[in-house]
């Protein structure tokens, strides 16, 4: 199974499983998810966590990935989630000026928004994702069997993204996620493939009509101005989605004030997020 996000750089999006994944190149992933993946390649490992996404950790992965005579026809692999995905191709679009790249994303997080798009970035004391650039990958593989090494927090991370991407593009879409909630936290692989797929629909569609953020693109953000300030004043200590979910909450309540959103529509987001709390 695959899909297309259609740019002057193309890439496809395919399905399926790491045990049948063949690449070459050098692998980029933290800690955690080290634990449970090798993809029997070199590999380039750095502590897991939003508060590594520095410009520090870019700088050693850069060091160790030359150290391992990485070149200009070089690979990255970066596995894992969207800290990875963003370190990952930051190194990719700086590195000889820019060298190939793949995202294996490893969270629901990372396979519905980070990995899609281009954004790579690091983190600076100022604010989040301050340094950085637009750079697409190459490919995105995703294997939903990794999400069942996943905790139910990290599940709710990305669904706060999924219902996010329902708002701002397809009330259908909506309407499939408030039926089928408790599908998606059990797990179900067959509403696990479709809400992925439908979300990254969506997220493509947006990027192919506005690639660097100059218009249309900004409705994936929803949610996020807030949001993203609430992360970094909680020292990373809430979750991406946590953080946006709140700043979905408030946002929606100031475009209720000033009636660009109806209270119905508010309070049937809002009735879905809380139940990601």
């Amino acid at each position: 199974m695959k899909m297309k996000v259609n740019l002057k750089e193309s890439y496809e999006i395919k399905f399926g499983s790491l045990k049948n994944l063949k690449l070459n190149g050098i692998v980029v992933t933290e800690t955690n998810v080290n634990k449970y993946y090798k993809l029997n390649l070199p590999t380039v490992i750095f502590p897991a966590g939003e508060k590594n996404k520095t410009r520090e950790t870019k700088q050693k992965v850069e060091d160790e990935l030359i150290g391992l005579g990485i070149n200009r026809d070089g690979i990255i692999i970066a596995l894992g989630g969207g800290v990875t995905g963003d370190i990952a191709g930051f190194v990719a679009s700086t590195l000889y000026r820019g060298i190939g790249y793949i995202q294996v994303p490893t969270t629901l997080l990372a396979m519905v928004d980070s990995s899609i798009g281009g954004k790579v970035a690091v983190d600076h004391p100022k604010g989040k994702n301050l340094i950085g650039s637009f750079y697409q990958p190459k490919l995105v593989y995703i294997d939903v069997e990794t999400l069942n090494t996943l905790p139910k927090k990290e599940i709710l991370n990305g669904l706060t993204e999924i219902i996010k991407h329902s708002f701002v593009y397809d009330k259908d879409y909506l309407e499939y996620l408030e039926k089928n909630y408790q599908n998606i936290l059990d797990l179900d692989k067959n509403v696990l493939i479709h809400v992925i797929k439908r979300s990254i629909e969506i997220k493509a569609r947006v990027v192919e009509k506005d690639e660097k953020e100059s218009g249309l693109r900004k409705i994936l953000n929803y949610g996020h101005t807030i949001g993203h300030a609430i992360e970094l004043l909680s020292n990373f200590k809430l979750t991406h989605g946590e953080a946006v979910a709140l700043g979905m909450y408030f946002e929606s309540k100031i475009a209720v004030e000033l009636g660009i959103m109806n209270k119905h529509d508010c309070d049937r987001q809002n009735h879905l997020l809380k139940k990601l709390v």
